[in-house]
């Protein structure tokens, strides 16, 4: 029967012991995430609580198993029960005061002040009874045990089980984790304490009241098992209440990352949305600006020749009348001579720039022609440029005609400033879905990537600005000495294209007439 006894008593210990160490370790890693049950600082004295207490259980197994091979106790071991229960019941007491008491900016420093005031009445009713009643070290250590029991483990399990009903009322009024689960949870706990804090008014016999008559011996002769049943029971279902309530936190936690994580998506959708709509607005306002552009373009191109070369045109007209009545070889016919000289430089230089605002042939014949008319005018400005055409040719959208001829007037502006190259070539592509447009020198090339940095390269960045107003893409393909190829691709949607064939041979007939 003893060895049976013994055997229970081992088994009752090693559960007691595993339970709380369980529940500190939970309780430990809760405690190192962000806070969600309560601070950090009020978990780690509970998670201390189940480390120290766990340890004193398993103590306890080790004094068992010698004591059942008929080993004394080692004289240091006593105390160590006795240091690790004080330490135990301590932190469980600074637990429940940090979360039973309101907190101020002093809240922490009293808390701790009304541990140590426990501890201090703990110390002082050992220090009373051991002058009192001398006897035995034996006898001293079992008093010691016992006033801290009384002193230190009932009210501080006690206030345990307050600081978890307070916490699980918190929860139901949160909302928070599933609610009444996690305050049922904690509430399980809390009852767990409570009893756990009456067991310990059961201590080991000892010649102070009320150990005389409750004490372990008492208890096992009433009932007809040990103490330890008990709480070892209530410390499983402590560590099952928590570890519970300390699931439902995660379950939270990870359903608040994975909100955070959903919100954060449409964020990101949100801002890439928005992005969307700001490009395609860039890119509406900047296909507007190009169409106003052309269009004041045209307008002061129109006026130029409609009234501006018209009165030079008269001018000219009445200079030579001027210049018919008048002798020429005197001083005033000179002077009609050399006005209707300067007369005639000015109307070529209006018709130039008539057609540089807007070249007819952009509007009358298309964009074939406008690039053969930039050929014909960099031929006679020294520049051999060669024109080909691939593809059925067609009319396309003004404004698509439009930006590929002025991207075509401005790499060929840059290829006779800059490039020093002997000839170039123009080259546009007809396909199914697209229009290609290229043009290529052999000049001295240049480093894009610098080039296209302010305050340099604004010609560029405008060529790629008018190129993305209507959602084609540029490239440029250049390096210092072998030449630059400008490439712009523009999509063709069926809704923005005229499917009108123009005559393959009407440019060559309208450049031969």
């Amino acid at each position: 029967m003893t060895t049976d006894l013994h055997f229970g008593i081992i088994v009752v210990y090693f559960i007691y012991g595993l339970a709380f160490f369980c529940m500190g370790l939970a309780v430990m890693m809760e405690a190192r995430r962000s806070p969600l049950l309560a601070e950090a600082r009020i978990l780690w004295p509970l998670a201390f609580f189940g480390f120290s207490h766990g340890t004193h259980e398993w103590l306890e197994i080790a004094l068992e198993v010698r004591r059942w091979f008929g080993y004394a106790d080692p004289v240091s071991i006593p105390w160590v029960r006795v240091v690790l229960l004080v330490i135990s019941f301590t932190s469980l007491a600074l637990y429940g005061i940090q979360v039973l008491r309101p907190q101020d900016r002093f809240g922490l420093q009293t808390n701790f002040l009304l541990v140590l005031g426990l501890l201090g009445l703990y110390v002082l009713l050992v220090i009373a009874i051991g002058l009192r009643q001398p006897s035995s070290l034996e006898d001293w250590l079992k008093r010691a045990d016992a006033l801290a029991r009384y002193t230190l483990a009932v009210p501080g399990a006690a206030m345990a089980a307050l600081a978890l009903n307070r916490q699980a009322q918190q929860a139901l009024q949160t909302q928070a984790v599933g609610g009444r689960i996690l305050a049922f949870s904690l509430r399980l706990a809390g009852i767990g304490f409570a009893v756990y804090s009456l067991t310990q008014v059961w201590v080991s016999p000892a010649d102070i009241f009320p150990a005389r008559y409750l004490n372990t011996a008492t208890f096992l002769a009433w009932t007809g098992f040990p103490i330890q049943v008990v709480r070892a029971g209530m410390a499983v279902l402590v560590t099952f209440g928590l570890i519970r309530a300390l699931q439902l936190v995660e379950d939270e936690r990870q359903r608040q990352l994975a909100a955070a994580q959903d919100a954060r998506l449409q964020a990101l959708e949100q801002i890439r949305h928005e992005l969307a709509e700001r490009e395609a607005l860039r890119r509406d306002l900047l296909r507007h600006t190009v169409a106003a552009q052309e269009e004041e373009r045209a307008r002061i191109a129109r006026e130029l020749h409609d009234e501006t070369a018209q009165f030079l045109t008269a001018l000219s007209l009445d200079l030579a009348t001027l210049q018919k009545s008048t002798r020429s070889t005197s001083k005033a016919g000179l002077i009609l001579e050399r006005l209707q000289s300067m007369s005639r430089q000015m109307s070529q230089g209006i018709y130039r720039l008539v057609h540089d605002l807007r070249p007819a042939q952009l509007d009358d014949l298309g964009l074939v022609a406008a690039l053969g008319y930039l050929a014909d005018e960099a031929q006679r400005g020294g520049l051999p440029v060669k024109l080909i055409v691939e593809g059925d040719r067609q009319r396309l959208e003004p404004l698509v005609e439009t930006v590929l001829f002025r991207i075509a007037q401005e790499a060929l502006t840059n290829v006779t400033r800059h490039a020093s190259a002997s000839q170039a070539m123009i080259s546009l592509s007809f396909e199914t879905r697209q229009v290609r447009l290229a043009l290529q020198d052999e000049g001295v090339g240049f480093n894009p990537d610098e080039s296209l940095k302010p305050p340099h390269g604004w010609g560029l960045a405008g060529m790629r600005e008018r190129a993305e107003s209507v959602g084609g893409q540029f490239r440029i393909d250049s390096a210092p000495g072998r030449g630059t190829l400008v490439e712009v691709i523009v999509p063709l949607a069926e809704s923005g294209r005229t499917a009108i064939e123009e005559n393959a041979n009407e440019y060559d007939s309208v450049n031969a007439g």
